[in-house]
């Protein structure tokens, strides 16, 4: 057994290689929450502290379109998604200045929610892999692109080939994960919860079904290898669950942390342990992840109700747990010690410090945008709320900023539905 488990780590290695060096610069930021997918950047150099109007407007471009998409950044491009002129499009600008590259259209734009909330838009980054890009749109729309032109390689429709669908009304929101030769997806559904497509071709590699509560959540999936396994582990309607990466069988699934109503944060895997949050009355969860016999056992560590992150993710930075509680009323950012869940602080929003928002992470700094658009640069420290700049955004929507910071090389980008904005945070 020991034997299979250092075989599954160094395929693990070569693989999470592949995945983070290939056709990437150390600093781009190529997928959903960067190189890593755990929102955090390698990036030094940057401004620890910024002047009291914010760091400089590099430049900014307008009329990308409508929705939530937070983009991606790769060989000299940035990559995004969008409803335009009645289409759901994706898109490509220069790295410098921002003009736009190529649009691409993969369907009309179709309403997200029944009941509006939110307003309307896709909301998926875009992922990029050498000279392929493969995005989500919000109603199943599943594309494999070029990078180079926009020209579409391969398409899916997750709910009419595989019978798929998500949770509760806001459709889809998932970024692929590329990994090796495969992408990974999840339609939902009683046949094809998770599937494993050649990401070349489109060709299905294999099916994954979890019974009772198999639609897809809104989170992203992760790429681990843990208890003898390398395994994909996606946040899905009824909760955690992790699946073999060569044969999709379901090795584990957990119901704590979930709701039926919003699983949004990407998981957070460290020390053969997966950390799980949702808003909702979800709270976080801490699972131990060890072998039993074939299957994969993940043992409650902890839960605790002081991380009910909506939306806006979290980042775990030298064993302490970042991120928003609280749901769709509000809430405010919070520290908790990620090995007992406990809480070391937090910044409630009467305070006017630190309420609801989205965060990221660069040079021992987090990059936390509130709901309102408010950016703040915060010093990461168990001990106490450290603040180290703010700065508003002009003409800020009337939409909230769902759109999460991005960092890369020496740039902060901010996207506020038909607005993109480009920082300089380099030390110069």
């Amino acid at each position: 057994m020991k034997s299979k488990w250092f075989a599954c780590v160094a395929v693990g290695l070569i693989f999470a290689l592949i995945i983070i060096t290939a056709d990437v610069e150390a600093a781009d930021w190529p997928q959903w929450q960067g190189p890593n997918r755990d929102a955090i950047s390698s990036e030094t150099g940057l401004l620890q502290k910024w002047p009291s109007k914010g760091p400089k407007l590099a430049w900014r471009q307008d009329n990308l379109g409508g929705g939530f998409s937070t983009p991606s950044i790769a060989s000299g491009r940035i990559f995004g998604m969008a409803y335009r002129d009645g289409d759901e499009i994706i898109w490509a600008r220069a790295e410098k200045g921002g003009k736009e590259l190529w649009a691409t259209k993969i369907g009309p734009a179709e309403e997200i929610s029944a009941a509006g909330f939110g307003g309307e838009g896709p909301r998926c980054t875009p992922t990029v892999d050498g000279d392929l890009l493969y995005a989500l749109g919000a109603t199943g729309k599943f594309v494999c692109l070029k990078v180079s032109d926009g020209k579409i390689v391969w398409r899916k429709n997750l709910p009419k080939d595989f019978d798929g669908h998500s949770m509760a009304q806001w459709h889809y929101c998932e970024s692929p994960l590329v990994d090796g030769d495969k992408v990974i997806c999840t339609p939902g559904g009683k046949e094809a919860t998770v599937v494993a497509l050649n990401k070349l071709t489109g060709d299905v590699i294999w099916k994954a079904h979890v019974p009772d509560g198999n639609g897809a959540g809104y989170a992203s999936p992760i790429a681990i290898v843990a208890a003898g396994h390398r395994q994909y582990v996606h946040f899905l309607e009824s909760g955690p669950a992790g699946f073999d990466a060569e044969t999709g069988k379901l090795l584990w699934r957990s119901s704590k942390s979930a709701t039926r109503i919003a699983n949004c944060a990407t998981p957070i895997f460290h020390d053969d342990c997966i950390f799980t949050a949702a808003a909702y009355g979800g709270g976080g969860a801490l699972v131990r992840l060890s072998e039993d016999g074939d299957d994969v056992k993940a043992d409650l560590v902890y839960a605790v109700k002081k991380m009910e992150n909506h939306h806006g993710g979290i980042v775990l930075y030298n064993g302490y747990l970042y991120g928003a509680n609280g749901g769709n009323g509000g809430g405010y950012l919070v520290c908790l010690d990620f090995k007992d869940g406990k809480v070391k602080w937090d910044e409630r929003a009467g305070k006017k410090r630190a309420s609801k928002g989205s965060v990221a992470l660069a040079d021992n700094r987090l990059y936390y945008r509130q709901e309102d658009g408010t950016m703040l640069l915060i010093e990461p420290s168990p001990k106490e709320y450290i603040e180290r700049g703010r700065f508003e955004q002009p003409d800020r929507s009337r939409s909230k900023a769902w759109a999460h910071p991005i960092i890369a090389n020496g740039k902060l980008y901010l996207i506020d539905q038909d607005n993109l904005f480009c920082y300089d945070i380099a030390v110069k």
